[in-house]
C-alpha cells in the first residue's frame, strides 16, 4: 500500500500578491473542472495558500468565483474609447471573440449560465454590472451626436453580444473579425441618425 503524498506546505503570501494567485487558480479550476471542482479548499491548493485566508478575503465560495470571473471578464474586455462609437464597439467585440475563442473564453461563458442555485442570485447582478460597461460605448455615441438620442444602448449591446454567445453555447461555429464587423454594422444602422 502506498502512502499518501505529503501536503505541500502552503506559500505565504498575502496582500495583492496572494489575491492575483487565487482568482487565477480559481479562473483555472473554474476552466477545467467547472463549479464542482472550484472549492475553497481546491483554490487554495492550487494557489499555495491557506484555505482560511481565501475565507478571510472573500468570505464565501460565491464571492470567490463571481470576483474571479469578473475580474478574468474585465481584463480581457477593456472599454475603448476611440472617439468613434464604431470603432469602440468593433474593439470591444472583436476582444470578447478573441476571449470566446479560447477554450478557457468557453468555458467561462458556459459556466456563467451554467445552473448552480449558489450563484443564481447574483448571476443578474453580475452579467448587469458587465452590460453597463459595454453601455458607456453606446452613449458616448450618443452624446457625440453619432447616434439617435432615444438609443437603448442595452439593447444595441445585446444585439452584437447575443449571436457572439449564442455561436459559442449553441453551434461553436467560429467568430472572426467578419462576423463581429457584420453584427456590429447591423445593430448600429437602426440606431443612425436619419435625414430630415
Amino acid at each position: 500500500m502506498m502512502s499518501p503524498e505529503p501536503a505541500v506546505p502552503p506559500l505565504r503570501r498575502r496582500g495583492e500578491r496572494m489575491r492575483r494567485a487565487v482568482l487565477t487558480a480559481a479562473v483555472d479550476l473554474l476552466s477545467t473542472q467547472g463549479l464542482a471542482g472550484a472549492t475553497v479548499g481546491a483554490v487554495a491548493r492550487a494557489a499555495g495558500v491557506h484555505e482560511t485566508s481565501v475565507y478571510r478575503r472573500w468570505g464565501t465560495r460565491e464571492n470567490l468565483i463571481l470576483d474571479a470571473l469578473t475580474t478574468e471578464l474585465d481584463s480581457a474586455l477593456p472599454v475603448p474609447d476611440t472617439g468613434r462609437v464604431r470603432d469602440d464597439l468593433l474593439a470591444f467585440f472583436s476582444s470578447l471573440a478573441r476571449l470566446l475563442g479560447t477554450a478557457q473564453g468557453r468555458a467561462l461563458l458556459r459556466l456563467s449560465v451554467e445552473q448552480d442555485d449558489t450563484l443564481e442570485d447574483r448571476r443578474g447582478l453580475y452579467w448587469g454590472e458587465r452590460l453597463d460597461r459595454a453601455v458607456v460605448m453606446v452613449r458616448r455615441g450618443v452624446e457625440r451626436g453619432e447616434l439617435v438620442p432615444d438609443t437603448d444602448a442595452g439593447l444595441l449591446v445585446e444585439a452584437v453580444s447575443g449571436p457572439l454567445f449564442v455561436r459559442v453555447l449553441l453551434s461553436g461555429a467560429p467568430l472572426d473579425e467578419a462576423l463581429v464587423r457584420g453584427l456590429v454594422d447591423l445593430a448600429l444602422e437602426g440606431a443612425l441618425p436619419r435625414p430630415e
